[in-house]
Formats: structure tokens, C-alpha cells, sequence
């Protein structure tokens, strides 16, 4: 009796504090055109499969048929040697994700100036564990894509209708 009373409890605490997934920003502006990103960006991927995920948004393949424009001024992946030895072996590396972007309406009036978001993750490198370093450079790319991606989207849900 005492362990159903104890399970009913904390079954109900859990239940009571308000803990929640984290869920897509709302957005206002339902209908959006993405402009500017590569065929192959991996950064204009990540922003359409989060605008997929938001509750009610279209992505268009039109300009005319959407609330707002997303344009992408750079779309910039870069990996800098940030320390290397005295015989010249890379050690560490600053990887960059880098985007700029602008929001206007169709009608070409400007909602979001040109913004630039920028994200830097530092990783060591090893020329003896070279392949999974490049597949950890990968995943660390691909996680701040998805950061990036949300910063914009959470931009996109301060926009109002007007």
C-alpha cells in the first residue's frame, strides 16, 4: 500500500511541476521563402527542416505566395588552426558557422535588418585519430547549424503580423 501511495505521489509531482519538451517557436508569419542558400548548404537544409517542424509553416516556392522572406546574404563554414606544435602539427582548430541574413516582405519592406550570427566551437586534433576527428568536426558543424537555426527561428517568432 505504502509503494502504490508513494508511486502515486511522485507520479503526480512530475505531473504537477510543469516539465515540457522543448517545443518549435510559434510563429505568426505562417508562409515562408527561403532565398540565398546553396542547393547543397547543410545550414540551408537545418533551417527548412526546423521551419517543417514549427507548428502551421509552409515553406513556398514562390516569393508571391509568402507572408516573409528569408534571404541568406553568407552561409560560411570555416576551420582555423588555432594552435599547432614547434614542427609545425596542427593540435587545435576553431571551427565557425557563420550566418547573415535579412527578413523583408514581399513587397520588399525590410523586418529584420541584416544580422549576422556567428557560433565557434574549438576541437583538438590528433594526425593519428585524423578520420574521427573529421567526423567529430562534422557532428560539431551539424550542432551549430541547429543552434543557428534556432536563433533565427526564435528571431522569425518575435516578428509580429504587421
Amino acid at each position: 500500500m505504502q509503494r502504490r501511495l508513494f508511486a502515486l505521489a511522485t507520479a503526480s509531482a512530475l505531473a504537477g511541476c510543469g516539465f515540457q519538451l522543448r517545443r518549435p517557436p510559434e510563429l505568426q508569419l505562417k508562409r515562408v521563402f527561403l532565398t540565398g542558400f546553396d542547393r547543397f548548404s547543410p545550414m540551408g537544409d537545418e533551417l527548412r527542416r526546423q521551419l517543417r517542424a514549427s507548428p502551421g509553416v509552409v515553406l513556398t516556392e514562390t516569393l508571391a505566395e509568402a507572408d516573409l522572406a528569408l534571404d541568406a546574404l553568407e552561409d560560411a563554414r570555416e576551420q582555423v588552426v588555432a594552435a599547432s606544435t614547434a614542427a609545425g602539427q596542427v593540435r587545435e582548430l576553431t571551427l565557425r558557422a557563420r550566418l547573415r541574413f535579412k527578413v523583408r516582405t514581399p513587397a520588399g519592406r525590410e523586418r529584420i535588418a541584416p544580422t549576422e550570427l556567428t557560433l565557434t566551437r574549438d576541437v583538438s586534433y590528433s594526425e593519428t585519430s585524423a578520420l574521427a576527428k573529421e567526423q567529430e568536426i562534422a557532428l560539431l558543424f551539424r550542432s551549430m547549424h541547429t543552434d543557428l537555426a534556432a536563433q533565427v527561428l526564435r528571431r522569425l517568432a518575435a516578428l509580429g503580423p504587421g
